[in-house]
């Protein structure tokens, strides 16, 4: 969904702890994280700003989140494939 928006130019996933080393190779202009975390706590800061890019903190919305929304996406898809398993026996 993050890749549809016209705003968006790259989206992938990592497996290291941080994104510090994909950000460094990526990058971006703009660094988005949510308010949650302080900016001298981000990961890649120091790399994005260094080239001349941004680092914006954003308020988190009450009710919205992320791994929430991961969940209801799983179990969704397993609703799902339970569903269509029921309706082929």
């Amino acid at each position: 969904m993050l890749a549809a928006l016209a705003s968006v130019d790259y989206v992938t996933i990592f497996d290291d702890p941080t994104p510090r080393e994909l950000i460094a190779r990526v990058l971006p202009n703009i660094l988005v994280k949510g308010a949650d975390w302080a900016l001298d706590q981000v990961a890649g800061r120091e790399e994005v700003e260094a080239t001349g890019g941004k680092v914006v903190s954003i308020p988190l919305a009450p009710g919205y989140s992320t791994t929430s929304l991961v969940e209801k996406i799983r179990r969704g898809s397993a609703v799902s494939q339970d569903a269509a398993a029921k309706r082929h026996t």
